[in-house]
């Protein structure tokens, strides 16, 4: 809102004044509510933001007759409240709100306020969020007449204005009476996904007619395209069945759904997990026989599309004969099956040799487990506890201080099943001992009681060290197991995850000789066939002790009971291992670049995830607690030495282009790739750092040699830089202004051999982008430079955003990389 400075009141307040008394509608109320307004507006831009701005608002509403009458003319009569914002118009009406609690005899009634609600909804088309509560508190909209506010609702969505449709209809409480499909589509074209939750968060029917709408566009054949040509401007490659897929499967967990509501996108899951089966049995081979066909079955069920499907992926990864005896398995009609399964399967039932297709399926050679870490005690030393009278035996033993104990846990793969892991195995291993804990018995009501005591016991004693692989994730499958461990994290003490030491023994290998011991290592393995590269813990007990772990058996079902043999000695190794790796690096911390008190430095919390950042000063010590919080194992080992910005290049996909936006404002080469970009576009990185730079004299002129800019739009460019220099002169920058980062790429001047000004093509072959570049960029009259790619042509410049990305990453500019990092993408 703004105000003249003479105290004539502008033409257009004073034609709606006289307007409105000629009409006899409001006698002298619209004049004076519009006086009020012109006194308002003059403390407002004098940002006599103060107490005196306050008593002259409230004093204004009690002279008025009409203060709800008086607040809409004031809103009709100026426009400040439509834009983004803190204005005067928000700033009266929310004033006028809290002013009305104080006195409520002036609230409208009858036929009056229901003509304020017409007027209200025309502000309400145009105003802001902020406005929406406080204008429906005041002109009490939950009691107007229904299909007036639906109407309204229906005119702000027929105007394109779908995301103000949704969340007024969301303030008024509506949504019953909408049609879901309808107002949350536009809003998922424009990835308004947390509006979509809002908006069905209170209504469950809801929230299921919205799956269903989901699930049938994830449909194969469905079209998702035909969905986006209904509303012009939005962009269709938004609603894809990746993006969509995701969706589904987080709102089924967050409204606790049956999956049952979405048969397409469940089905497109268990699809998934079966080509992944597929590609561990027969490509990798590191899954049983076995352990393949009960997850193969489990995931199939009685699902038709999906044994059908089966048979498909058998013909191409076995044999017509393997495919037809699981057709038979499934008693599949002959008509569904490809021609050649078919005729085999007439051929089983002839002749009467129906086998168990599991025990025929894939008759692969048996894995050898020669050239595998081997347990190196005796199997009456494994104990498989299902009862608390069994563990009570042992628990001294465990529990006994100042020893090391190796923990791991097992829980059934998920294979696309909504939810979280139930740990069903917790292994716990001693010198000579294993000890596995059947959670799927111990945690039953009248087992948990003592189970968790000794536990939580086990974890919270600092005397007794406990190893690890990744031990957070284990205690957050073990908190969603059972609610008695919930809390538990927050008082472990004297964990030791070797995830951690890994990650930092990896660098040191890369760069050691112990690269080549490991590889005469695995050449000493025996001639196993094709193997996949070992991974995690399999690679660590390889570089250390020399074989790596089994680990067909990890994709077990640890729900089945009772568990076979080779899951318990594959549960007893990935416990037991951790002690000889833990025991082998003691024995020789300098020979794996370790520091010589690699013991003391080890022990601490489990490391877990935090957006917190503790900042401690370089020439501080943190205290003895602190230490003990840190990442475990970190201290021991030397930093790995620091790279520039420069150097580094990463490929960010659709799922994180806000970490990519952030990475290239720090100066790293960052390629940002779209949901249905080919992601070998990778190599296609420009990767040039040269640039040509090109002062905005020259740009001017450059740009009206290409006709981009009109001998007007100059004129205009001129004439606001020239009014911003008036009113910012060079002599008023601060200090701390001129303290501010520059950008300072690798550049040199731009000569008259480096362009072709009549194709505006440099030297190197690539035409200059200057069609990006708005003209009003050039009215700036704190811009001095451009910025161009000599390899593919960009334009850059400081935007008007640099000032906020500067002090959004000061901390990360104190670097000499950092000060050289800000720049705006034309």
């Amino acid at each position: 809102m703004s105000a003249k400075a003479d105290g004539v009141l502008p033409s257009n307040l004073r034609a709606l004044g006289q307007f409105r008394v000629k009409l006899g509608t409001t006698d002298n109320l619209g004049q004076d509510s519009l006086l009020l307004l012109k006194t308002l507006q003059s403390l407002w831009t004098k940002k006599e933001m103060n107490k005196q701005l306050k008593e002259e608002t409230r004093r204004g509403f009690a002279a008025l007759e009409d203060p709800l009458a008086g607040l809409l003319d004031m809103l009709e009569s100026s426009s400040d409240w439509k834009g983004k914002g803190h204005s005067l118009g928000y700033y009266i009406t929310n004033e006028l709100q809290l002013w009305i609690k104080e006195h409520p005899a002036v609230q409208e009634s009858g036929l009056r306020l229901k003509k304020l609600q017409t007027r209200v909804f025309r502000i309400l088309a145009q105003s802001q969020v902020n406005l929406l509560d406080p204008l429906i508190s005041i002109f009490q909209l939950h009691t107007a007449d229904q299909n007036s506010l639906l109407g309204h609702v229906s005119h702000v969505y027929h105007k394109g204005k779908y995301k103000e449709a949704a969340i007024l209809s969301i303030k008024l409480k509506l949504q019953l009476d909408l049609d879901v499909e309808k107002m949350c589509t536009p809003l998922l074209l424009q990835e308004k996904t947390n509006l979509v939750e809002a908006y069905v968060a209170e209504y469950p029917d809801l929230q299921r007619k919205l799956l269903q709408t989901l699930d049938m566009w994830c449909e194969p054949s469905f079209n998702t395209t035909d969905i986006s040509r209904q509303y012009q401007g939005l962009r269709p490659n938004k609603l894809n069945h990746k993006m969509l897929s995701k969706l589904v499967f987080r709102l089924l967990e967050q409204y606790n759904l049956d999956p049952a509501l979405c048969p397409n996108v469940i089905n497109q899951r268990h699809l998934g997990s079966l080509k992944y089966l597929f590609y561990k049995r027969f490509v990798e081979k590191t899954m049983t026989q076995e352990n393949w066909a009960d997850h193969v079955q489990n995931t199939v069920g009685e699902n038709r599309w999906l044994q059908e499907q089966l048979i498909q992926l058998l013909v191409s990864y076995c044999d017509l004969n393997t495919a037809a005896r699981w057709a038979l398995r499934y008693s599949l009609p002959e008509k569904t099956l490809p021609y050649g399964v078919a005729n085999e399967l007439q051929k089983l039932k002839a002749q009467e040799r129906v086998e168990d297709a599991e025990s025929r399926v894939g008759d692969y050679e048996k894995d050898k487990k020669e050239g595998y870490y081997q347990l190196p005690i005796p199997r009456e030393n494994i104990h498989f506890l299902q009862t608390w009278e069994g563990m009570l035996r042992w628990r001294e033993k465990v529990l006994r201080p100042g020893q090391v104990v190796g923990v791991d846990m097992e829980w059934r793969p998920s294979f696309g099943v909504v939810g979280r892991p139930r740990v069903s195995v917790l292994q716990i291993a001693i010198e000579e001992q294993v000890f596995l804990l059947d959670l799927l018995q111990l945690l039953k009501p009248d087992e948990m009681e003592e189970l968790s005591h000794f536990v939580q016991t086990l974890f919270s004693d600092p005397t007794i060290i406990k190893l690890g692989y990744g031990m957070s994730g284990d205690l957050h499958s073990l908190a969603a197991t059972c609610s008695a461990f919930k809390e538990m994290d927050k008082h472990v003490q004297g964990i030791v995850d070797l995830l951690a030491v890994d990650k930092q023994l990896q660098k040191c290998w890369r760069k050691s000789s112990l690269q080549v011991d490991v590889l005469s290592q695995e050449k000493g393995c025996g001639d196993r066939g094709f193997r996949q590269p070992e991974r995690g813990l399999s690679l660590l007990v390889q570089h250390v002790l020399g074989k790596p772990l089994d680990k067909t058996e990890q994709l077990s079902n640890w729900e089945k009971r009772p568990l076979r043999e080779e899951q318990i000695l594959y549960a007893a190794s990935d416990a037991y291992c951790l002690l000889e790796v833990y025991k082998k690096l003691c024995e020789d911390p300098s020979g794996f670049g370790l520091c010589s008190d690699f013991t003391e430095s080890l022990v601490g919390k489990p490391t877990t995830k935090s957006r917190a950042k503790k900042q401690l000063n370089q020439q501080e010590m943190p205290s003895p607690s602190e230490q003990q919080a840190k990442v475990i194992g970190m201290e021991a080992l030397s930093p790995p030495p620091s790279i520039s910005p420069k150097e580094f290049s990463v490929v960010c996909d659709n799922m994180l282009q806000g970490l990519g936006r952030h990475l290239r404002c720090l100066g790293v080469d960052v390629r940002m790739l779209e949901n249905d970009d080919n992601h070998r576009k990778a190599a296609e990185l420009c990767n040039c750092d040269k640039y040509l730079k090109i002062s905005k004299d020259q740009m001017r002129q450059l740009m009206q040699l290409s006709g981009l800019l009109t001998e007007e739009d100059n004129a205009d460019c001129l004439a606001k830089s020239e009014e911003k220099q008036e009113t910012n002169p060079a002599s008023d920058t601060s200090e701390s202004d001129s303290l501010q980062p520059v950008y300072n790429p690798n550049c040199q001047w731009l000569e008259e051999s480096d362009l072709n000004v009549e194709t505006l093509t440099l030297a190197t072959g690539a035409s200059l982008q200057l069609a990006a570049i708005p003209a009003g960029v050039l009215g700036k009259a704190d811009l001095s430079y451009f910025y161009c790619c000599t390899q593919c042509g960009k334009v850059f410049w400081e935007g008007s955003h640099f000032g906020r990305v500067v002090s959004q990453f000061k901390e990360a500019l104190g670097t000499a990389e950092g000060n050289q990092s800000f720049y705006e993408l034309s």
